[in-house]
Formats: structure tokens, C-alpha cells, sequence
């Protein structure tokens, strides 16, 4: 669900004074993240990796309350849930988004992930989910990538991640990981917070 609130209500109302009408108000951080479990997981599965880091991210994200938070045309609107937004290739050449809802159930999002991708590569159609928060994600595996800045729309204020194609080294696995936000919906605290946390879900 999807409601309007005051952001004098709320810890990021300085925050929101201060950022919400500057011309560039997305800060982007990118950290280097061991893999090598996640990689090892995924092979030794079947379990797609793309899937599996998906996953990692809502579940860092859903532990930390200012991810519910999304700033937008000048109003602050809070979401009691999350959703993953992921690109996929479609059969027409182009590319079609899709939202897929995060479920602390991992087997459940495997399903959904699987089932909602299919849909929008076969339909060519957008798949969204306008009562869940999206954090955008977009995996470029083509090649190995160092950093990803996103483009700033000043339309969608989602927090988003990006990555490339996983580097394999003698001992580990690493994927650098860009991540951008809105300064209004959280500070860098809060940012590095997530990264630590989604790093943690990862070697679990």
C-alpha cells in the first residue's frame, strides 16, 4: 500500500527540505562485494545468480525503514512493501521492465522471478507494481564493468543498483555493485548501512 505522509512527520524532514528541489539531489556509492559464496551457490543450485543477488538486495532493503520512503513531485509517500524492479531482454530485441515482489521466502521469489521475466521477455510488456516501493536494479553481464552511474530523470527517484559481469580472482569472486538514491529519502549513513547489510546477506 501506497500513502501520502508529512514529511515534518518524519526523521527526513530536514532532509527532504533541503534536497527535495535541488536540481541533483541522487548520490551514488559503489562497493566492491565478495560473490564468491553467492557464485558458488548458484552453480551448485541451479539457482539463477542474477535471482539470487535480487534477493540479497530486498533483504538488506527491507530492514531498513528509510527504503520504504520514496520522495516525488515534491511529496513524501511511504509503502509497506518492496519490490525488485529487473530489465530483461524481450523477443522483439528490446527490453521490457518487470517488478517482481520480495518475499523473505527465497523459493517464493525464485518462483515469481521466473515466472514475471518470461512474461515480459514473451509479452514485450511492462510488468509494474504501482503498491509495492521498486529499488531498480540493472545487471549488464556483457562485461566486466569498475562503476555504473545512472542516468538522473528527475521522474523516478528509486533507489538503483547496477553491476556487470562478476570478475573470478585466485582466491574469490568479486562484483563491483553501483547504488544511487535520492539524499531526500536517506543520508549515507543509511546507504552504507544497506551496503554492509547487503554484503552480510550475500556471504550467508
Amino acid at each position: 500500500m501506497k500513502e501520502e505522509i508529512n514529511p515534518k512527520d518524519t526523521s527526513r524532514a530536514q532532509a527532504f527540505e533541503m534536497w527535495m528541489l535541488s536540481p541533483m539531489p541522487m548520490v551514488t556509492l559503489v562497493k566492491t562485494f565478495d560473490v564468491t559464496h553467492l557464485y558458488k551457490v548458484s552453480k551448485r543450485s541451479g539457482l539463477k545468480f542474477n535471482m539470487l543477488l535480487c534477493w540479497c538486495i530486498g533483504k538488506a532493503a527491507s530492514r531498513i525503514d528509510e527504503f520504504y520512503l520514496l520522495p516525488q513531485q515534491g511529496n513524501l509517500f511511504r509503502y509497506d512493501r518492496l519490490a525488485i524492479n529487473v530489465i530483461v531482454n524481450n523477443t522483439k530485441g528490446g527490453i521490457s521492465t518487470c517488478d517482481i515482489p520480495f518475499s523473505d521466502d527465497m523459493e517464493q521469489f525464485s518462483r515469481d522471478y521466473d515466472s514475471l521475466t518470461h512474461q515480459a521477455a514473451e509479452t514485450c510488456r511492462d510488468i509494474t507494481n504501482e503498491e509495492a516501493m521498486i529499488v531498480g536494479t540493472s545487471a549488464i553481464v556483457e562485461t566486466e564493468l569498475d562503476c555504473i552511474v545512472n542516468q538522473y530523470s528527475g521522474i523516478f527517484n528509486n533507489p538503483f543498483l547496477a553491476w556487470g559481469r562478476y570478475k573470478h580472482g585466485w582466491l574469490k569472486t568479486t562484483l563491483p555493485i553501483s547504488f544511487q538514491f535520492h539524499h531526500a529519502q536517506m543520508d549515507g549513513g543509511h546507504a552504507a548501512q544497506f551496503l554492509e547489510e547487503l554484503q552480510r546477506r550475500i556471504q550467508e
